[in-house]
């Protein structure tokens, strides 16, 4: 048994830390990964199966998996079957081109509405990668097309947070600043190991957007660069980066999101790396 001197050891964990429990959820971005069309819906019940005995508190799902009209009857059973509540869902779509606007909007309102009804209570949103650094008028209609994504999102009890990759970050966070400077009030849910990826450094990233992260994805990689098949195999901190998001006052909750380079042959089942990475999320992080 674990006593109080113990306890206050662990990595992350300081008197006077907010009492609110962080759910660990999983992405099944992996699953999606060697997928024809990332399409999950076929082998959602492996996914549930895996996460649940991987000790995963929740999933995000991929918004691909609620675009059939049985998918909410089908999730729901399946999250009762292994006790793995839905946390929330990602979602991408080219939001700085104009003439998608009205797809969009119409999508994810028909999306996020099935959310809800499967109990999902976030929306991590990508808005589109233009190969190129976007003009002030795309990111104005970015900004526009956000605003009513976030009306939406708001009607339905469902939190939205601007997810990353690392076009959006990339040149001094130019998308993100972007979007910021147009939408003040809009929350982060940003990829630590993306913001590596794109040689922004998570802690000064936490320490300047603190307030506003509701959510984060975890991953890990190597010293390399190239990513690990399970988180702990790499080499970012992520007791660190668990002890600043505390010290912003983080009221929000996590998903693991693995990712393999391309043509990468596992040397394990996904269940097992999920399992590895949950305990290394336990261990480092104290949640």
């Amino acid at each position: 048994m674990t006593n109080r001197r113990e306890f206050l050891s662990l990595p992350g964990i300081v008197l006077g830390a907010p009492a609110r429990k962080v759910t660990v959820g999983a992405h099944p971005w992996v699953y999606a990964a060697t997928r024809p069309g990332y399409d999950i819906y076929p082998i959602l019940d492996r996914i549930f199966a895996d996460m649940s005995y991987a000790g995963i508190e929740a999933i995000e799902l991929m918004h691909t998996a609620l675009l059939p009209d049985q998918a909410v009857r089908r999730i729901a059973a399946l999250s009762r079957r292994h006790a793995l509540p839905v946390l929330g869902m990602s979602y991408s779509a080219d939001m700085w081109r104009p003439e998608a606007h009205a797809a969009i909007v119409e999508e994810t309102r028909r999306l996020v509405g099935r959310l809800a009804e499967t109990g999902g209570r976030t929306l991590g949103i990508s808005v589109g990668d233009a190969r190129r650094m976007k003009t002030a008028a795309e990111l104005d209609a970015q900004a526009g097309v956000l605003q009513k994504v976030m009306e939406i999102c708001a009607s339905s009890g469902v939190t939205p947070n601007l997810h990353n990759h690392i076009y959006e970050v990339a040149s001094r966070e130019h998308d993100l600043r972007g979007t910021l400077e147009r939408i003040p009030g809009i929350k982060l849910g940003p990829d630590l190991d993306w913001l590596v990826g794109a040689g922004v450094d998570p802690l000064d990233f936490i320490r300047r957007h603190g307030r506003r992260i509701v959510f984060a994805h975890l991953r890990d990689r190597a010293a390399d660069g190239s990513w690990v098949e399970a988180m702990g195999e790499g080499s970012l901190k992520y007791a660190a980066f668990g002890q600043a998001l505390r010290e912003a006052g983080f009221q929000g909750d996590v998903a693991i999101e693995l990712a393999h380079p391309r043509g990468f042959a596992p040397t394990r089942p996904l269940r097992e790396s999920l399992k590895m990475s949950r305990e290394y999320v336990r261990r480092q992080m104290g949640w």
